[in-house]
Order: structure tokens, then C-alpha cells, then sequence
């Protein structure tokens, strides 16, 4: 079961929240090819946000290709494939990665705690054995 919590007042936009939430749910494999997502009204009532940011979150995930509409059904966790061509996966990666070095360094890590706890994170993300299989390129 998914369960989503946002943060209210944080730096990252709540339908931001809620995309990485999914994203980092059928990474770890929590949630599997087929789930049900909650419907737009029924997440948005439960985190007391507008439908739109929902809306808005979902959006990006069809469009990212991690969840899919069925029309008259809802919204379901997809098929994982990649959508995008190397270059732009690396790019994207790169994206996000800039901002985490530059927190961590400016935090005061020196390069091989950074690596460890990356290790770490990637450790503990896929060690459970529902863990999501590697996507299907569809894109290069």
C-alpha cells in the first residue's frame, strides 16, 4: 500500500513530494506493475491539498511513464520502461545531482562520505526482493 505524506511550508513544491514519493515506491518495489493509485479526489482529500496539485503530480508520472490512466478506471503503476534516450536520462541525472553534491559539500562531507552514504541509500533501496526490475529501454 502507498502511502503518501507531504510536507507543508518545505522547499520542494508538494506535487514535487508526491512524484518522488511514487518514483522512490516502485524503485524500492513497495508498490507493483498494476497498483491502483489513489484517485486525484481521494489523495487530495486525504493530504488536504488541492486537486490540481494532484492532478499536476500525476501528470508528471504519466508523462514520466511511471504510472499510466486507464480511461473510466484511474491512474495504475506502469510497466517500468525508459522513455528516454541515455542523453537525456544522464542528463536529468546531472539535474539532480548537482544540487545534492553542492548540500553535501557545503555541509561539510568530504567526497568518500558522500560516495558511502550513496551506497548506502542505493543498498537500502533495492534490498528488499520485490525490489523494481531494471526498466525495458524503449527510448534509445
Amino acid at each position: 500500500m502507498l502511502r503518501i505524506q507531504i510536507t507543508t511550508g518545505a522547499s520542494q513544491p508538494i506535487y514535487r513530494q508526491i512524484v518522488d514519493q511514487v518514483r522512490h515506491a516502485v524503485a524500492a518495489g513497495k508498490v507493483r506493475v498494476g497498483d491502483a493509485m489513489p484517485s486525484v479526489r481521494a489523495l487530495a482529500t486525504d493530504l488536504v491539498v488541492n486537486p490540481n496539485t494532484i492532478a499536476k503530480a500525476y501528470s508528471a508520472l504519466v508523462r514520466d511513464g511511471v504510472i499510466e490512466s486507464q480511461q473510466g478506471r484511474g491512474y495504475f503503476i506502469a510497466e517500468p520502461r525508459l522513455i528516454y534516450t541515455h542523453k537525456e536520462r544522464k542528463r536529468r541525472l546531472g539535474e539532480v545531482m548537482n544540487p545534492f553534491l553542492a548540500e553535501a559539500i557545503s555541509l561539510g562531507f568530504e567526497p568518500q562520505q558522500i560516495i558511502d552514504e550513496v551506497e548506502k541509500r542505493l543498498r537500502k533501496t533495492f534490498s528488499s526482493p520485490e525490489a523494481a526490475p531494471k526498466p525495458k529501454d524503449s527510448a534509445s
